[in-house]
């Protein structure tokens, strides 16, 4: 996770959150599984693909807005405006909630439903505080 607060985006806006989706803390029995699964090389492709899934989905919180990031080789990318964010969700499960991860959705006013919805991202609490000081601010 890059949780750096003097980090800048493209347009000079201050990076306030950054991270990927954690393999381990978001789902601990399919990783342990999968690893075990690769000691006899059944696992090494799943264990791949999840891993490349994973660090190819990005959550940035920027001053302004949040952006999801998703693909290592085509690329899709979802912006959603703090000025124009209605609703932010985090759900977490009781294991979630002990590994600090959990799911963030988030919709804006223009849109019927989630524009924004991503799982397995640590620190979902701080990531919520975020944006709802930042979409407050104005």
């Amino acid at each position: 996770m890059n949780d750096n607060a003097d980090s800048t985006s493209e347009n000079s806006e201050k990076v306030l959150y950054e991270s990927h989706p954690s393999m381990f803390r978001n789902q601990p029995v399919w990783f342990v599984i999968t690893v075990l699964l690769c000691l006899v090389g059944v696992g090494l492709v799943v264990f791949a693909i999840w891993f490349f899934k994973c660090k190819g989905t990005t959550l940035t919180v920027t001053e302004d807005r949040t952006r999801l990031r998703k693909g290592l080789l085509s690329k899709s990318i979802t912006e959603v405006w703090h000025q124009d964010i209605r609703n932010v969700q985090l759900d977490q499960t009781f294991f979630q909630r002990v590994l600090d991860v959990g799911s963030i959705g988030i919709s804006s006013a223009g849109q019927g439903g989630l524009e924004i919805f991503v799982t397995g991202i640590p620190q979902p609490d701080h990531v919520k505080q975020l944006i709802d000081q930042y979409r407050r601010r104005d």
